[in-house]
């Protein structure tokens, strides 16, 4: 889109989110929501009030809408009329909605091993073997470059990773192994620019994109036979869960995640089977079971 296909008020609206360094994806996903109450009031957004945000909400409710998509139109709406338009009065009505908290599903150590090796090349093998060795977001993933792996430390740096936070991951030797193969192959096939990226795209001036990075890892659960509802971001999950079995602190595993609270990562206790293993089930007092 040119600058004279942009509305003045669109305009005002990304000024206002790129002088609070918001990142391209909220800006966005910010621009979506405004775009579609707009369509669902029918005319330009700064002419809606109260009720039609009261109406919107209602909408979304009411139309299955999923408790991040409804807080993701909320934080929007809100921005919108209270910093682009400097009116409070009409997102008094928005409300956000209660996330449901879900036990994360995760892999054993040996449904990872396989799912690794039936990976779709070095690249990829590589890249989900960082998902699942450093714990990092896909989005972390495909944003690092070569200058990124410090192996004299051992360590991962985290460039501005989710809350715009900079961090270190944790690199382990057999991680290090593994992309120091991935980096031979790329450089014998040319595609490893120095400095560049770590995992470079089809143009190798890009980055992979995470979607590549999410179809490979589908393709590795197929192949690998993993018939449970996974998807790329479990990898993570299955990182903090394995480190809890292995009886890390999980204050050092809240560090390691980038976590701002402790509340966050404590939920991986939910699904750390070594203290489930460790309580006898009331069953067990009973009378055995006839032979």
């Amino acid at each position: 889109m040119t600058e004279q296909a942009i509305s003045p008020l669109r305009r005002r609206m990304i000024e206002d989110m790129e002088t609070r360094g918001f990142s391209e994806q909220t800006q966005r996903g910010y621009l979506r929501s405004v775009r579609d109450f707009a369509v669902f009031v029918g005319r330009s957004p700064d002419q809606a009030g109260p009720e039609d945000l009261r109406r919107y909400q209602h909408h979304l409710r009411m139309s299955g809408a999923t408790a991040t998509t409804i807080n993701s139109a909320v934080s929007a709406l809100r921005f919108f009329f209270a910093v682009t338009l400097d009116r409070n009065d009409a997102s008094v009505g928005l409300t956000t909605v209660r996330q449901p908290r879900k036990v994360p599903v995760v892999l054993s150590p040996d449904e990872v091993a396989r799912l690794l090796d039936a990976t779709p090349g070095p690249k990829y093998r590589a890249a989900l073997s960082i998902a699942y060795g450093a714990g990092l977001r896909a989005s972390e993933v495909v944003s690092l470059k070569v200058t990124d792996i410090d192996s004299p430390r051992m360590v991962i740096r985290v460039e501005q990773g989710k809350g715009r936070k900079d961090r270190y991951a944790m690199l382990s030797e057999h991680l290090l192994e593994t992309l120091r193969f991935w980096w031979k192959e790329a450089r014998a096939m040319g595609v490893m620019l120095p400095s560049g990226w770590l995992f470079p795209g089809r143009n190798p001036v890009n980055p992979l994109t995470t979607r590549q990075l999410n179809r490979a890892f589908h393709a590795a659960r197929e192949a690998a036979g993993i018939d449970k509802p996974v998807n790329l971001h479990t990898l993570r999950h299955c990182f903090a869960t394995h480190l809890l079995e292995q009886k890390v602190d999980i204050r050092v595993i809240q560090v390691l995640l980038g976590h701002a609270k402790l509340d966050t990562t404590a939920r991986y206790s939910r699904v750390d089977k070594r203290m489930l293993n460790a309580v006898k089930s009331p069953l067990e007092h009973l009378s055995p079971p006839p032979a």
